[in-house]
């Protein structure tokens, strides 16, 4: 009984987490200017459905501009986080590194500081430099968001990695630039990329830091949603909610990919 018991309590869960999320997809294709299901799209009728929003946000010049802004700062973002985070979690997977528990715990406090504090914090740091409203700044920020995923997951890939193939390597007259290349990175790869995709989403997803650095012309597409849902209330929301979310589904499914080729390298059994 507990086998089946255990099964259906998970499926609840799992349906009542979801499900807010799976709602605004229908509710996208609504014919109507509202956020409800009305009686044609409830009795399956096709004059209740329509691509009406779709076509408004493919054909809003401020829509499109918000999502290349995002897209502008997520990929900078994730670029430099991936580069420094890769290049923090080789140095502390170092066995001598002074101070590892320290810094470690520095680089991964970003996931645990409240972020409306590092917001803040992020914003008079920026603004004493006169660079808060620029690209730069709301860069670096989400690099400061984002870095600590590819830390952990890189550390994580180093766990299982063998220091002999870096003796072996040495020995046979290769340096450390070529060592990196042609042994470290191919097999921290799957870490790397799955760090790599953390960081892109929290970046493509982060509102709060954005609102306090972010001026009319880095407005990205989650601070218009934002301002939209408490303004004008417009479905189109709902159909750039809808692309986020299958968006998100490729990106996991990607990230659940890497995993298993990560496991199959170090010669884990799923």
């Amino acid at each position: 009984i507990w086998y089946y018991s255990y099964r259906i309590i998970c499926a609840l869960i799992f349906l009542f987490l979801i499900f807010p999320i799976i709602v605004i997809v229908p509710l996208s294709f609504n014919a109507e200017p509202y956020f409800t299901f009305t009686k044609e799209m409830l009795t399956f009728d096709p004059d209740g459905y329509s691509l009406r929003w779709y076509r408004a946000l493919l054909g809003s010049e401020e829509w499109l501009f918000s999502i290349r802004n995002s897209f502008i700062i997520s990929i900078s973002s994730t670029i430099v986080a991936t580069s420094l985070g890769t290049i923090a979690a080789l140095g502390l997977s170092r066995r001598h590194m002074p101070f590892r528990a320290g810094i470690t715990a520095l680089l991964i406090s970003p996931m645990i500081v409240p972020l409306i504090i590092t917001a803040a914090a992020l914003f008079s740091f920026y603004a004493r430099l006169n660079l808060a409203n620029t690209f730069f700044s709301i860069i670096m920020a989400h690099v400061v968001l984002g870095a600590p995923f590819v830390v952990i997951t890189v550390t994580a890939a180093m766990s299982s990695f063998d220091e002999q193939l870096l003796r072996a390597s040495a020995s046979l007259g290769a340096n450390q630039v070529t060592t990196f290349f042609k042994i470290i990175l191919p097999l921290l790869l799957p870490g790397v990329i799955a760090g790599a995709l953390f960081a892109f989403i929290t970046s493509l997803d982060e509102v709060v830091v954005v609102i306090f650095l972010a001026g009319p012309e880095q407005t990205p597409m989650t601070v218009r949603m934002f301002s939209g849902l408490r303004e004008e209330i417009s479905p189109t929301i709902l159909a750039l909610a809808s692309i986020l979310v299958a968006f998100s589904i490729v990106l996991l499914t990607v990230m659940e990919l890497i995993r298993r080729r990560g496991e199959k390298l170090r010669g884990i059994k799923g």
